[in-house]
């Protein structure tokens, strides 16, 4: 074996092809599966796509880094489920470009953390997050209080999501910026149109108590409370478990 190797080694067009051989191996490995992605990756006929509002506060998320000590993966270990809800499945990042899965706990996960507190408990805790966890060591993020959303490049943002495949229509795109600030403003005339073009399930309301003001907090909460609610699938029993 290791005198084939060595003799391999002092002929240099027969390493280099060795080499190909091997990585090719590797890479067929790790791309065959994603020729059966429709078949491996659940459906789910109730997903929802993020509002604007929503998808702001993602890349607010993105932005502080907050993805850097919390991820969003439920694995399947008895105590993760326990802690945190049914493990999560793949159809539930469908529509996360980049998906914010992770591995680093410094926190804990996020996956199912949608409707889990109050939007007075989010406020309250970026703003100084020893109010409410005694033992934190998450940094405070309170100028998201004091910082207006910027709302006229959502359009853009949802027309970038469309090219990756998140079904938003024509008329979502247009109207994003109007439906940023709906979502905030329960009173305004908008929100109706908005709860139309997103379905029933959207949420609406000052999610920083404020809704004379648009601000980040708005966007960072209303993104956090739709975290694991996207769509019901992790929720409903496995077809063929005999349960």
């Amino acid at each position: 074996m290791f005198g084939l190797h060595y003799r391999l080694e002092r002929k240099a067009i027969g390493l280099v092809i060795g080499i190909i051989v091997v990585a090719s191996i590797g890479g067929i490995v790790e791309i065959a599966p994603l020729f059966t992605i429709r078949q491996t990756v659940e459906e789910a006929q109730d997903m929802r796509v993020y509002t604007p509002l929503e998808l702001a506060g993602r890349d607010i998320y993105v932005r502080e880094g907050c993805y850097a000590c919390h991820s969003q993966m439920i694995r399947t270990l008895r105590d993760e489920v326990e802690r945190y809800g049914p493990y999560s499945l793949a159809v539930e990042s469908k529509y996360d470009h980049p998906m914010l899965w992770g591995s680093k706990r410094t926190g804990p996960d996020l996956a199912r953390l949608g409707g889990k507190y109050s939007d007075e408990w989010h406020v309250a805790h970026l703003i100084n997050p020893r109010d409410v966890v005694r033992q934190s060591i998450m940094p405070a993020y309170a100028w998201l209080m004091r910082t207006p959303l910027r709302t006229d490049d959502l359009g853009l943002h949802l027309k970038a999501m469309r090219r990756l495949g998140v079904p938003y229509t024509d008329d979502m795109i247009a109207n994003a910026t109007k439906d940023a600030e709906a979502q905030a403003a329960p009173d305004s005339p908008a929100a109706g149109d908005l709860v139309k073009r997103y379905g029933e399930a959207t949420q609406v309301r000052a999610f920083d108590g404020q809704p004379a003001q648009l601000t980040e907090m708005d966007a960072l909460v209303a993104y956090l409370q739709i975290l694991g609610r996207l769509t019901d699938a992790a929720h409903k029993p496995v077809a063929g478990s005999g349960g």
